[in-house]
């Protein structure tokens, strides 16, 4: 069977594949449509259909799949976290992922400092369960959260600690492997686990071997021959490190782990470019740092706490104190010509510069100007010495060919990451991508580098190895290849005999022509494949736990399943455009199905690198898969709540409708025709709305003087928005708002519709819950009539004075975010969504921008509780941090999400899920709080999850607050 189909396999071999595997294995065996659309691709260019996937559940299944393939001439690819950036973690016959049964540290032994571990194990489990022995293991590329052991040796991956304790195969001791055929071996050192013939053949090329190789620390190019040199100790394992699945299938792995530092400091050493960075980075190596990472200003954000400079190194040094870590990595700073330079100990504040670092491998798929940037000759290596000289050469052929990039990496090491802005959309570009290439490849042979420094070969390189090592070891890499697997049906295509590096490409296969779609996508140029494209496998969304306040992905945490990570679900759309895999479009019940549990947090869009809005994009594939058909009821119960709940207000019923809901039989009845799970209870809807009070209060009252706004000037006006939840159904977070704003002397004047209150007429919206159930022609009619309705405030050519649009306060988190996004993504072409956008502002932002003179009430209590996901998200949280600072409410809110998530969490089917979601961060915070902590939660999904699961009252910011105030005259 070839590797490279263009058309669909013969139903009668994946029939009669399919059956035999069922029969023989014991794990799961997926050839459906969503298994192999979520397989298509790794983290690189390329893209590759697979039969099917088989998630084995030990060595003995994957021994019944390599034979059942073997029989049937099917190739197989083993895969791991799929974070490949060289295409070799697919394939087009059955995918062997690991991840989901053999995914165990199956022992480990403090004394001789190894474990043994699965070939699944995500490298994050093996760093947590050695890290009480004070050992570690030593590789960690910045994917560590989610890549693989497996997926490590078959890379040969490196990290940025390779400096110190060297790549994935310097701390390999055995591994335990089987090949195609399905012989069981176990790889090591002294020729142990070597095929019948391959020592033959190794000891008569030794002269080869010996010159044919160059020498520097990150060659990751080709197969590691010379490890079987006599005097490199014959080591077999070391060969299959680096292999790419290509000679045999790992299953078991002996690994070798280091004494991790009791302390560590980071010394950021500040230069005026990365040429001179570069050339600086060999000479630090002789201190003995344990990192030596370089990064321009390309991909650092322009808020980033760094010294002066245009590039920078990262030098990490390890002690058994604080005081020892601290003084190594400030004598490296005063040896470094440097610009200027930073020392930091703090845990936290290491984690946070090193987050930069980490994230460069997505921020980096971006130019600054929005163009996007792809892998391909990501990790290039030339001896350390060279690097400075590379780099002005490589700049040098990017501009030659119109191309840009920005370098970042492993600048101890000599090894550099890059993106470049290549067009791999059209002929042309492709063209280009190919003649880059292999003039790059030129170049990099030139320095005496290697063309892969940590990432392997894959399809993108493996074709220009004859660059590099010339045709006598190019056909000693085949004549090994072909004693290891001699059928070739080991992740063919990959290393020897290699497919062109520009066929498979991954965009091939999207439509040429924008998707008609009703979101605007300005930073993807109105197009929503390319907003799809934006996901580029980098699989920060699959790291099992949170750190601070991120958020994503929340239900893929509680799940497991890729299909329920933001990658798997971008990787769903991609084929859903492609029509190959998923063939019904916009009717797809597979990418339905995926985006059932994306909860909407948009957490991804902070948290994963490329800016990813799956909030958006399933908002966007909800309204076409709906458009003309019967919704679920949910759909009509909680997304025209906005409607509901202004009935139940202009008929003032809400005591009737509160006492109906309270009684069981009704009560499970309105849940079972509202689409609403059985196990949550229907919100009390407020006897007096907030626009209601606010008439009976009797408006805007004068601010008292005194001496917050005799220092601040001429009182400013904030206009307060009333949003849904804020109105029917939680009105005392508005009253509180009120009190304290104009403690903080600011006027204060809800928005009026028209110039009347917002409880009479048609009432201003954000449209949320008509978005986030993706109706989203509905949400375009709401947010229309309220731009109209509020003329008077945002067209300043229809006012009888012409003044600036006042602050807009809203208090709801969901609703804030939905008017600074969706509204002016949803109607792009009317200015007055663009003003009313920049005009909102949340409480906190209110009381920092427009009351800075303003002194908070001290309340010197403990808080508890968890950022808003939107807030988080969208926002931003560090004026409500400062607040509570000011009013000496300590401690840190939770990450993560409350689970609720607007109408998600009462969704019937969704509620364990919901909950799950909860008991990750905000349940355990909340049980372990001391009990005069104060539950914080602005959002009304957050308070009512906490009603729902837990015995505490949570309050708003602003009900806190106004709590502390001294009584109002």
């Amino acid at each position: 069977m070839t590797d490279t189909p263009r058309h669909p396999p013969h139903p009668t071999l994946t029939r009669e594949l399919t059956a035999a595997l069922a029969k023989t294995i014991r794990g799961e065996v997926a050839f459906d449509a969503t298994a192999r659309a979520l397989t298509t691709m790794d983290a690189s260019n390329y893209r590759r259909v697979p039969l099917g996937v088989v998630a084995p559940r030990d060595a003995d299944d994957v021994a019944a799949t390599l034979s059942v393939c073997a029989g049937l001439g099917v190739p197989v690819v083993a895969r791991g976290g799929g974070t490949s950036i060289a295409g070799q973690a697919t394939g087009t016959g059955v995918v062997l992922d690991f991840t989901r049964h053999m995914n165990r540290v199956e022992s480990l032994d403090p004394g001789t400092r190894t474990a043994v571990v699965q070939p699944g194990v995500v490298l994050d489990r093996l760093q947590e369960a050695a890290a009480p022995h004070g050992l570690r293991f030593g590789p960690d590329p910045s994917t560590h959260g989610r890549c693989t052991l497996g997926g490590m040796i078959g890379n040969n991956s490196c990290g940025s600690h390779s400096v110190a304790w060297g790549t994935t195969a310097d701390n390999v001791r055995a591994l335990s492997v089987l090949t195609a055929r399905g012989t069981r071996l176990r790889p090591g050192p002294a020729w142990a686990g070597a095929p019948e013939g391959l020592r033959t053949l190794v000891e008569a090329e030794l002269k080869t071997l010996r010159t044919g190789f160059p020498a520097l620390p990150r060659r990751i190019s080709g197969y590691a021959l010379d490890a079987l040199l006599p005097e490199r100790g014959a080591d077999v394992a070391r060969l299959l490190c680096g292999s790419e699945g290509t000679l045999g299938i790992v299953t078991e792995a002996v690994v070798r782990l280091v004494e991790a530092p009791r302390a560590r400091a980071l010394a950021v050493l500040a230069h005026p470019d990365e040429s001179a960075a570069a050339e600086a980075a060999p000479g630090l190596l002789p201190h003995g740092p344990l990192t030596v990472e370089g990064m321009a200003a390309d991909l650092v954000p322009p808020d980033a706490a760094l010294p002066r400079g245009g590039a920078w190194l990262f030098v990490e040094t390890g002690g058994d104190t604080e005081a020892e870590a601290r003084a190594r990595a400030e004598s490296i700073a005063r040896a470094a010509d440097v610009t200027d330079s930073l020392v930091v100990t703090d845990p936290a504040a290491q984690r946070a510069l090193w987050r930069i670092r980490e994230d460069a491998s997505g921020t980096a798929t971006r130019m600054p100007d929005g163009t996007e940037a792809w892998p391909g000759w990501e990790d290039c290596a030339v001896p350390p010495a060279r690097l400075g000289a590379y780099l002005r050469d490589f700049r040098g052929l990017l501009t030659s060919h119109g191309l840009r990039g920005a370098p970042y990496g492993h600048f101890g090491d000599g090894c550099v990451h890059v993106r470049i802005d290549f067009d791999l959309l059209t002929p042309a570009g492709v063209s280009r991508f190919r003649r880059f290439s292999e003039e790059l490849a030129e170049l990099v042979v030139s320095h005496g580098g290697s063309l892969s420094g940590e990432h392997g070969d894959g399809q993108a390189r493996a074709e220009l190895l004859p660059k590099m090592y010339g045709p006598r070891v190019i056909g000693l890499f085949e004549r090994v290849k072909d004693l290891w697997d001699p059928d070739g049906l080991l992740n063919p295509g990959m290393l020897t005999r290699p497919h062109r590096l520009d066929e498979n490409l991954r965009f091939a296969v999207l439509p040429r022509e924008p998707v008609d779609v009703e979101f605007g996508y300005p930073a993807d140029g109105g197009d929503f494949a390319a907003a799809v494209r934006r996901c580029v496998g980098v699989a920060k969304c699959r790291t099992t736990t949170t750190t601070g306040s991120s958020v994503m992905c929340p239900s893929f945490r509680v799940t497991g399943e890729e299909e329920h990570s933001t990658r798997g679900r971008a990787r769903l759309l991609h084929e859903m455009l492609a029509g190959e895999v998923i063939t019904d479009g916009w009717r797809s019940t597979e990418v339905r199905d995926a985006l059932d549990l994306c909860l909407s947090c948009k957490g991804c869009r902070s948290d994963c690198p490329v800016g990813v809005d799956m909030a958006t994009y399933k908002a966007e594939f909800l309204h076409h898969h709906y458009e003309g058909r019967r919704r679920p009821a949910a759909h009509y119960a909680m997304g025209w709540l906005p409607l509901w709940l202004r009935l139940v207000d202009r008929t003032r019923t809400a005591r009737p409708v509160n006492f109906l809901s309270s009684l069981r039989p009704l009560a499970a009845l309105a849940r079972r025709l509202g689409g609403i799970a059985p196990e949550r209870d229907i919100p009390r809807v407020a006897g007096e709305t907030f626009s209601r009070w606010w008439a009976r209060r009797g408006g805007t009252r004068p601010v008292p003087a005194g001496p917050a706004t005799e220092a601040a000037g001429p009182t400013r006006t904030v206009v307060l928005w009333p949003d849904t939840f804020t109105e029917h159904l939680s009105p005392s977070v508005g009253k509180a708002a009120v009190r304290v704003l104009e403690a903080a002397g600011l006027n204060v004047t809800p928005v009026t519709a028209g110039g009347r209150p917002a409880s009479r007429g048609p009432g201003v919206c954000c449209g949320l819950t008509y978005v986030s159930t993706g109706q989203l022609d509905r949400a375009r009619t709401v947010l229309r009539r309220t731009l109209d309705l509020l003329a008077p405030l945002l067209d300043p050519e229809s006012a009888s004075e012409p003044s600036p649009v006042p602050p807009v306060v809203v208090l709801e988190p969901s609703c804030a975010a939905a008017l600074r996004t969706d509204l002016p993504e949803l109607l792009p072409d009317d200015p007055r969504a663009g003003r009313l956008a920049a005009a909102v502002v949340t409480f906190a932002e209110a009381l920092e921008r427009h009351a800075p003179h303003w002194t908070p009430p001290r309340l010197d209590r403990p808080v508890v509780g968890q950022t808003h996901c939107h807030q988080h998200a969208v926002l931003g949280d560090a004026a409500d941090r400062r607040l509570r600072e000011a009013a000496g409410l300590t401690g840190t809110l939770a990450g993560g999400c409350c689970g609720l998530a607007g109408n998600f969490g009462f969704e019937k089917g969704h509620f364990e899920v919901s909950r799950a979601c909860a008991e990750e961060h905000l349940l355990p915070a909340v049980r372990e709080a001391r009990d005069d902590a104060i539950v914080l939660a602005d959002g009304f999904s957050c308070r009512t999850q906490l009603h729902h699961l837990t015995a505490t009252t949570p309050h708003h910011l602003a009900e806190t607050l106004a709590k502390a105030l001294p009584p109002t005259p």
